[in-house]
Parts: C-alpha cells; structure tokens; sequence
C-alpha cells in the first residue's frame, strides 16, 4: 500500500512538472508555516545543537491558540514525532542535533478550517564530509565505452524540419530527429540555430523527468541550442498525446528494466545524450569547440552523466540532480529521485544493475567544468543524495545555494544559470 501511494504522488510530481516550467515557485497560502535555524547559513557541526524557530501566521500576524504536528531527524528518518502541540501565541522553538554527517530536518503541519499547511527547514550537518553508499561497478567504463561504440555503428540519419512559425528575424527553429542506440531508435527536440553567419558555440538543454512537447532553450543570437526529450516521440505534437502516454505506456517509465543494466530504460537515454552532442558536431555551423550541457532534475543527472560520457563537454550546469545514491535508503538515509528503496527492498540484481546508472559513479569520473545549485528544502531530489555526487567530482565546480528553496528555482537563480552558461559560451 505504501508503495503505492508513493508511486502516486511521484506520478503527480512528474504531471505537475509537465504542466509548469522548472523555475515555477510555490504559491502563498492564507497559513504561512515558518521554520527557521539559528544560523543564516544553516550549516552545522556533529553533533551542535540546532535551534528552529517555528511561527504560525495568517495575515502577516501570529495565530493563537494553533495546534501544530512536528518532526524532527535525519531526511525521511525522523527521529522525534509529537502531535497537536498547542502554541498559545503562535511560535516556539524546537532543538535537535545529529552525530553523522547529513542533513537534519525540521518539518512543522497544521490543520486549519480543513485545511493542511506545512513549513519546513533541512540544515546541513557536516555536508562536505556526505559520501555515495552506492557501489561503483568494476567494469563501469568498459559497460559505458561499449553501449557508446555500439551505438555509433548505426549512423545519426538526421532530419531537419523548418517550424517557420517559430522563427524570428535573428533565429531558424527546427524541429530535429537523429537515429540513437538501433535503426529507427530516434531522438527528437527543437533545434534553435543563429542567423547571423559564421561559427557558434553551443548548449544541449537535457530534460527533467515527464512525458511532455518542447519549445527550445534560447540563448540569444550567438549560441546554437538544441533542447532533447528523451522518449523517442517528436516534440511538437499537442499536448493531450503527452498526457496519454504519461498516464500509459510511459507511466513510471525510471522503473523499466531496473534489475538488468542492459535493459534499462536509461541506457539509450544516457546513450541518447552523447548522440545529441555527434548531431551537434555534425552541424556545419557549429564552432566544433564550445560546447555546454544544462538542465534541472531529471536533467541535472542527465548533464552530470553526459559530461562523464563526453570529454567533448566543456562545462555543465546542473539544477538539484536527480537520480543521485539509489542507495541511500538500504544505508539510513535519503536517496535520491525517484527513491527507489525508501519502501521496499531491492528484487534481485536491481541494486547491482542500477549502479550503473547512478549519477554518483558518473560524478566520481567527472573532470568537467561546472555550476551547480540547489536549496536545502528539496524533499524530490534530498541534498543529502546531491551532496553525494558533488563531493566526489574532482574537475573545478562551484556550488550556489539558494537554502530555502525545494524543488524548484527563483528566476535569480535561473537567470544565473543562464548568465553562467552564455559567459562560458561567448567566453567573456
């Protein structure tokens, strides 16, 4: 039963992210739930003692007489559960420390007129120190560098169809396919190429999870993009298809062939993304040089992967990466999306076979210039399973933190990916 309410609300997560772009924020709500640590930078030592402040709002002011729900642990470990506390004014302070290096969480609920409200904050204990409790396969590079050489024998077939309705006066749309892992395999996205003549650098945009149609990543007139989905299916057809295929054959698609490496339903995604950087080669306008990769979630694990696949990536920048320590949970703590252990236990062969897949084992092998960002209040991606692959990657990286946010981003922090990325291209 559990399962299955988790596999629903993964579900529901992946519908909404089809129905509003990555930099969406979350509503306001008539009850504002505020859990605040005592340190602005919420980073701590093993074993300091944390203070969150709780307040209990409507209006802008405090609400008496409110019966709260809190707990307190390590992510998706609480260790302390109390029910219908009574704050009298409105507010009160709760302490809790960890031992390991991890992140504690603090998440405060309230029932109010029958409606459910939620606050919450996820501070750092020793965040530097979190390592992957997923295994690294020994023969991770041979398994990779042999589904690439394979792929490559079947040649790219690419097709390029002008969507006049989407040109401008400094930029051609295309809408794009090339053949990926086998004969009439395909990879399809929007392809958005300057005007202006000469050589250009370019940026792969890989997407986040979901069955959705694309418009293309624009950069401006100097930078060539092409923006992928993944499944196989053109990009640009009405939306009602989509919704179809997410609620049928592509339902819970991240589960398909989990306990066999070669099976997996990622491979000729993973595959499919070093494809998408041959067709970028291939293209005449392409300054054969500068090339980046970008995306968020789903597409942060996919850029992270992509650059350990590709020496021909320059620089990356990833959003809060999924698919992060699968392993986490078989370990006492978060793994990342889409938590595939946090309520069952591996069938046989699956924790072997999606070790091959894991994005630590890909940041373990990652020398690639790169931006990453994140907040501490991501309960789809935990930072604990993030914080799992950024430790490992050794190529220069640099981490902004947007602390309070969950999976999602502020247009400040999209308009600094964007920013990082047309800097590196145009290399100012």
């Amino acid at each position: 039963m559990k399962k299955n309410l988790y596999t629903l609300f993964v579900a529901i997560l992946v519908l909404l992210a089809n129905v509003f772009a990555v930099s969406a924020q979350p509503a306001r709500t008539l009850i504002d739930i505020k859990v605040v640590p005592d340190r602005s930078d919420w980073s701590y030592k093993a074993n300091e003692e944390v203070t969150f402040s709780v307040e209990v709002r409507k209006n802008g002011n405090f609400m008496k007489d409110v019966a709260v729900d809190y707990e307190i642990g390590p992510e998706f470990f609480p260790e302390v559960r109390k029910k219908g506390v009574l704050l009298k004014n409105g507010k009160t302070e709760l302490k809790a420390k960890m031992g390991t290096a991890g992140f504690l969480l603090c998440k405060v609920k309230a029932r109010v007129d029958g409606y459910d409200y939620e606050g919450m904050a996820n501070v750092a204990v020793d965040a530097g120190r979190i390592l992957p409790t997923t295994a690294d396969p020994a023969d991770f590079d041979e398994f990779w560098s042999s589904a690439i050489a394979q792929a490559r024998k079947t040649p790219l077939d690419p097709i390029k169809v002008l969507l006049p309705e989407r040109c401008t006066a400094t930029q051609d749309v295309y809408h794009i396919s090339f053949q990926n892992d086998a004969v009439g395999s395909r990879i399809y996205g929007i392809l958005m190429m300057p005007k202006k003549a000469g050589k250009h650098p370019a940026i792969l945009q890989v997407p986040g999870a979901g069955v959705r149609p694309y418009n293309g990543f624009n950069l401006g007139d100097d930078i060539i993009t092409l923006e992928i989905g993944i499944h196989g299916i053109p990009v640009n057809m009405p939306v009602e298809i989509y919704r179809d295929l997410v609620s049928g054959s592509l339902k819970n698609y991240w589960e398909y062939g989990m306990n066999n490496p070669d099976k997996s339903y990622f491979k000729r995604v993973y595959v499919g993304c070093v494809r998408a950087v041959d067709f970028i080669y291939s293209l005449p306008e392409f300054d054969g040089e500068t090339i980046g990769v970008t995306g968020g979630s789903q597409g942060g694990a996919l850029s992270i992967t992509t650059a350990a696949l590709d020496s021909r990536i320059k620089f990356l920048a990833a959003l809060y990466p999924a698919l992060c320590d699968y392993a986490g949970y078989l370990n006492g703590r978060a793994g990342g999306w889409p938590h595939y252990y946090r309520d069952t236990k591996p069938l046989p062969n699956e924790e072997s076979a999606l070790a091959y897949y894991d994005v630590v084992n890909f940041a373990r092998r990652l020398h690639t210039l790169g931006w990453y960002s994140w907040g501490y209040n991501d309960y789809v991606c935990p930072p604990t399973s993030m914080y799992a692959a950024y430790n490992v990657i050794e190529g220069n990286k640099e981490l902004e933190l947007f602390l309070e946010t969950g999976h999602w981003a502020y247009r400040e922090q999209q308009h600094k990916r964007i920013n990082w990325l047309k800097q590196k291209c145009l290399k100012k």
